[in-house]
């Protein structure tokens, strides 16, 4: 496994940033359970059958293990981006699937949508640990693991 220089600053920022994220609803309150809850089951209506106070939980328990994988540096681009991607892809399909997010026809947010947007970049950097881990490196190129 090589995890290289480059991909330190994107896995530490957006890791720390997920894990924090997580640490925080773990410990949300039921009215944070309540908004999360309603913001994801208009996006994704199967949600409306878990528990706002379940549903939180395990939203918290899920970044805080993507947050922890991203942080790593045992845990290899290809399974930090894979579960980096699904949880950003996930985002990004509900800030589509929310019209109050973004303008009408448009990808560009609203005022209220702007919070949200912002996990485009997350898909991105998922997509960037994706790509290079399917690409072989110059024997040239510093890495922090082999």
């Amino acid at each position: 496994m090589r995890l290289g220089l480059r991909d330190v600053p994107a896995r530490v920022t957006t890791g720390a940033f997920i894990l924090h994220s997580g640490w925080e609803k773990w410990h949300g309150s039921d009215e944070q359970a309540q908004g999360v809850h309603g913001m994801a089951s208009g996006a994704f209506p199967f949600i409306q059958k878990v528990p706002p106070t379940t549903f939180l939980k395990v939203l918290a328990a899920a970044e805080i293990g993507i947050g922890a994988a991203l942080l790593a540096p045992v845990v290899p681009n290809k399974v930090a981006g894979a579960s980096l991607t699904a949880f950003a892809g996930s985002l990004v399909a509900m800030y589509l699937r929310t019209p109050a997010l973004h303008k009408p026809n448009s990808v560009w947010p609203t005022p209220a949508g702007i919070g949200v947007s912002k996990d485009v970049w997350m898909l991105a950097i998922g997509l960037g640990l994706l790509a290079d881990s399917a690409h072989d490196r110059s024997p040239r190129s510093p890495k922090l693991l082999d």
